[in-house]
């Protein structure tokens, strides 16, 4: 290779800073681009080492900062940064869990623009779209964001969402890429919609009309990939081609359902999370209600193909969560377990309805 092809060549790799660098979804992309030929240098960024030998390491908290004086990277310039430090537990303290996520993007917006850094992506979730009956099916991707902060984190994407708007105005010249992920599976992900399928039934909203959509973490790390080779931007949904109906959950993951009144799930999961009991507040029930799938346009016509179907991730969903068992998103010990499974979903109903009373009397409510 004569040296005019590696100056051209290396104006085209890219160096890469990835947040969150250290598990989860940063860890898988932090792998995948050390190892790709068609990236210049990746600098890992997060609160421990990962690990990924090949990547420059820096130990900070995102909201520090100082990420602008890593981001400069000695004199070579970072050309785009993956923002991937996100805290969507299910466990976590919800001030904690906003302080980080929309804080944490705030600094990385910022050092990214004072650093000299020319783009941005950021990953939220298909859920701020919202889940409403009157949902196309499947959405745009430029259709109105009308999810409310009533579900977990989902006022924290939402933020996210305004902040990269608002970004390119703010700080002019940064180029801002959201990259939107339908239900994740895969990597450890624990969320109230895979929870959803650790119940001994499926609880089904009457009258409702529920769609599943899923993503595997390898199509986001893939579709990340291709967002930061510039080979798609702007807003970008991600995940498996087209949807399942929950006749067809159902009757592929075997599990029967439990049909309730709106009114009365939705009530028993206000006053179950009210009161302490479950870590997912009613909003999370929505999606599970209503129709809220993508159709990803944007990414197909870019060229990106998901290597995962709805089947395959739904079946892998099944094992990863095999041993687990969760009633209203309450993770159960072995021998509560027991008994909501050999009890059914009448008695499962009941027993829910006691904790209630009995935590009620507790409080003197």
């Amino acid at each position: 290779m004569s040296s005019s092809d590696s100056n051209v060549r290396a104006a085209r790799t890219p160096t890469v800073a990835v947040t969150g660098a250290a598990s989860g979804v940063g860890a898988l992309l932090t792998e995948r681009l050390a190892a790709s030929e068609e990236i210049k240098r990746v600098i890992a960024l997060d609160e421990r080492r990962g690990e990924t030998s090949e990547a420059q390491w820096h130990t900070l908290d995102v909201r520090d900062p100082a990420i602008a004086d890593r981001l400069r990277n000695d004199g070579d310039a970072v050309d785009v940064v993956v923002h991937l430090a996100l805290d969507l537990d299910l466990e976590t303290d919800p001030t904690a869990r906003t302080a980080l996520n929309v804080r944490g993007t705030q600094t990385v917006l910022t050092a990214a623009a004072a650093a000299g850094v020319p783009r941005v992506i950021l990953c939220t979730s298909t859920m701020v779209y919202g889940a409403l009956p009157d949902n196309d099916v499947p959405l745009a991707e430029d259709a109105e964001l009308r999810a409310t902060a009533e579900a977990t984190a989902v006022g924290d994407l939402l933020e996210i969402e305004r902040l990269a708007r608002r970004a390119p105005r703010a700080h002019p010249g940064l180029n801002v890429t959201v990259v939107r992920p339908s239900v994740l599976v895969g990597a450890g992900m624990d969320t109230a919609l895979t929870r959803y399928f650790e119940s001994p039934r499926l609880l089904v909203v009457a009258d409702s009309r529920p769609c599943w959509q899923f993503c595997h973490v390898e199509d986001l790390v893939s579709a990340l990939e291709f967002a930061v080779l510039e080979k798609a931007d702007g807003e970008m949904a991600v995940g498996c081609d087209g949807w399942l109906e929950q006749e067809e959950v159902e009757e592929l993951t075997g599990i029967r359902r439990m049909e309730l009144p709106s009114a009365v799930a939705l009530g028993a999961a206000s006053r179950l999370h009210r009161l302490g009991l479950t870590p997912s507040p009613a909003g999370d029930l929505a999606y599970t209600m209503h129709p809220w799938v993508v159709s990803g346009a944007r990414l197909h016509d870019a060229g990106w193909r998901p290597r995962w179907t709805n089947e395959e991730v739904l079946a892998e969903l099944l094992e990863e969560v095999s041993g687990r068992h969760t009633l209203a998103g309450r993770r159960l010990g072995r021998t509560e377990a027991a008994t909501a499974a050999g009890a059914g979903a009448t008695v499962a109903l009941l027993g829910t309805a006691a904790l209630v009373r009995r935590a009620r009397k507790r409080r003197g409510l």
